[in-house]
C-alpha cells in the first residue's frame, strides 16, 4: 500500500484531466520498463512473533539500519515509515510487512539483481536484530489480534472503515503478502489489450503462485487464502472488472470506475482527513462536508487511485495483483511470466486467443474456484493446470523473442523454471506445505518459517516456540 503521492497540488477542474493522467503513462516500446514489488513477513527468530514498530528489534530499527546503504528516510509525524533511493522505495504494510517497490528496469536480469541486493541489505540489518523474513501469501501462525499495527495515518482510517464493508479486510491489511509487477503500454488501445489479457489470466498467476494454505497454525482448505480474502474485503473496490472486456473500454471508462470507488482520505497539510465512504464525484463538485468548498487536486486523485484494489490496477502503468508472496526465485518468476506474455506482440495475441471466444466468461468462475482448488480448478472443459501449461509456453516464446541476455549469455526464460516445475508436478507450494505439515511436521506449522524464510532462520530456535 502506498504512502502519500508526490503528484502536483493542481486543482482538478475538468474530467479530462483525469483521463490525461492515464494517457500520460504512454511510452514507446523502447521505453517500456519493468517494476517489481514484493512484500514479506518479518518474524523474531526466538519466538517467530512479528516485530512491533518500536523497540530495539522493531521495524523502525530495521529501517534505520537500512539507511547505511544509501536509503533516504521518510517520516510521518516523527516516525520513520519509509525509505527512498532513486526511483525505488521501501515501505511498510499495516502490520509491518516490509515491501520493496523496485525501480523501473529494462530486463528481468535487472529485476533479479535488484531483489538480490535488497535481500542482502535487509539480511545484514535483520541478522543484527535477530529477525528473519518469511515469503508466503498469508501469515501461517498468528491471529489477527496478535499482529502489530504500524503508525501510518491512512492505516488508522482504513482500520476503522474495513469492518463496515467486508469481513476480511483487516486480514488483508495485517496478514497478507503479495508480489506484483508493473508494466507499461504504448497507447490507449495497447493498454486495453494488455488489461484484457492480464485480467483474464490473473487467476492462472494466482494458481501458479498459490502459497497460503495455513491460518493460525492449521490448514485452511485453500491454496491461496490471500486471494480468497480479497473476495470479502470491499466489493466496491475489488474484483475482476467485467467492463474491461466490453467494446470501447479505455481510459475514460476506468476513470468512471475510479470515481465510483468510495474514498478513504485526503492528505492535506501533513495530515490525513478521514473521508471514508465519501464520493469523489461530490469532491469534484466541492460538496464534501469535511472539506467545504474545496476541490480535489491531482495529488488527491493519485492517492485515490491507490485505494482501488482490482485484480489488475491501472495507474500510469498496469499492475498485476494476483500472486501470493513467496521465495526469492518466484519474485523473479512473476515479472518473467507477465513480461513474456505482454511485451511481445505475437505472445500477447496468442495469450488472448486462449480466452477470447467462448471462454472469457469462464474466467470469472475460475477466479472464484482457484483460491481453493488451485491448478485443479476447472476452466472451459479443461483445468487451470492445462491452461497454465499453454500460457507458460507462450510466455517462454515471448521472452525468447525479447532475447535479453545477461553477462553469461542466458536469456530471461530461465526465470520461468520455478513455474514450469510447478506445472509439471501439479503441486503448488501450498500443496507442498500442506503435505509436509501432515507428513513430516505432525500438524505443526512452525517449520514453515524455516522452509519459506528468505534468510536468517536458525531451525534450532523453533524448539522453544510455543
Amino acid at each position: 500500500m502506498s504512502g502519500p503521492s508526490n503528484a502536483s497540488d493542481t486543482p482538478i477542474t475538468d474530467h479530462r484531466q483525469l483521463v490525461e493522467v492515464l494517457a500520460s503513462g504512454e511510452k514507446p516500446s523502447a521505453a517500456w520498463r519493468i517494476g517489481t514489488e514484493h512484500e514479506k513477513f518479518g518474524f523474531r527468530l526466538d519466538d517467530l512473533r512479528p516485530p512491533t514498530f518500536e523497540g530495539e528489534r522493531g521495524i523502525e530499527a530495521l529501517l534505520k539500519g537500512l539507511t547505511r546503504f544509501g536509503w533516504a528516510p521518510y517520516e510521518e509525524h516523527g516516525k520513520l515509515i519509509a525509505l527512498t533511493k532513486g526511483m525505488a522505495s521501501v515501505t511498510l504494510e499495516p502490520a509491518g510487512q516490509l515491501e520493496l517497490s523496485g525501480a523501473p528496469v529494462e530486463t528481468i536480469h535487472d529485476t533479479c539483481k535488484e531483489v538480490g541486493s535488497h535481500l542482502r541489505e535487509v539480511r545484514a540489518v535483520a541478522d543484527e536484530l535477530q529477525l528473519g523474513f518469511l515469503g508466503m501469501g498469508f501469515q501461517p501462525k498468528w491471529r489477527r489480534d496478535q499482529m502489530p499495527w504500524m503508525p501510518k495515518g491512512r492505516y488508522k482510517i482504513m482500520r476503522a472503515y474495513m469492518p463496515k464493508v467486508g469481513g476480511l479486510g483487516l486480514d488483508m491489511m495485517t496478514r497478507t503478502c503479495t508480489v506484483q509487477v508493473n508494466l507499461d503500454y504504448a497507447s490507449e488501445a495497447d493498454m486495453a489489450k494488455k488489461f484484457r489479457v492480464s485480467l483474464a489470466l490473473q487467476p492462472i498467476a494466482t494458481a501458479l503462485f498459490a502459497d497460503s494454505p495455513f491460518t493460525e497454525g492449521q490448514p485452511n482448505g485453500y491454496r491461496s487464502y490471500r486471494s480468497h480474502i480479497w473476495t470479502d474485503t470491499d466489493p466496491h473496490r475489488t474484483g475482476m472488472l467485467d467492463f474491461v472486456f466490453e467494446d470501447g473500454f479505455g481510459y475514460e471508462r476506468y476513470v468512471d470506475y475510479l470515481l465510483d470507488v468510495p474514498m478513504y482520505f485526503s492528505y492535506r497539510d501533513g495530515r490525513y482527513i478521514d473521508l471514508s465512504g465519501r464520493s469523489f464525484r461530490r469532491f469534484l463538485e466541492g460538496k464534501l462536508d469535511e472539506l467545504p468548498g474545496a476541490l480535489p487536486t491531482l495529488k488527491d486523485w493519485a492517492d485515490h487511485t491507490t485505494t482501488a484494489f482490482p485484480e489488475v490496477r491501472l495507474k500510469k502503468y498496469l499492475e498485476m495483483r494476483g500472486a501470493d508472496g513467496g521465495p526469492w526465485n518466484r519474485l523473479c518468476a512473476l515479472p518473467a511470466f507477465w513480461v513474456g506474455l505482454l511485451y511481445d506482440d505475437a505472445a500477447q495475441k496468442a495469450a488472448w486467443a486462449l480466452v477470447r471466444d467462448n471462454c472469457t466468461s469462464d474466467i470469472f468462475s475460475l477466479r472464484s474456484t482457484v483460491p481453493r482448488m488451485g491448478l485443479s480448478a476447472p476452466w472451459c472443459g479443461r483445468t487451470a493446470r492445462e491452461l497454465a501449461r499453454d500460457v507458460l509456453a507462450i510466455a517462454e516464446q515471448g521472452l525468447n523473442a525479447r532475447a535479453r541476455r545477461n553477462g553469461a549469455g542466458e536469456d530471461e526464460t530461465k526465470y520461468l523454471a520455478p513455474l514450469w516445475e510447478i506445472v509439471e508436478s501439479g503441486q503448488t507450494y501450498a500443496d507442498r506445505w500442506r503435505a509436509a505439515s501432515l507428513r513430516d511436521w505432525h500438524g505443526d506449522v512452525r517449520p514453515v518459517f524455516a522452509a519459506s524464510a528468505l534468510y536468517g532462520f536458525k531451525p534450532e530456535m523453533s524448539e522453544a516456540v510455543s
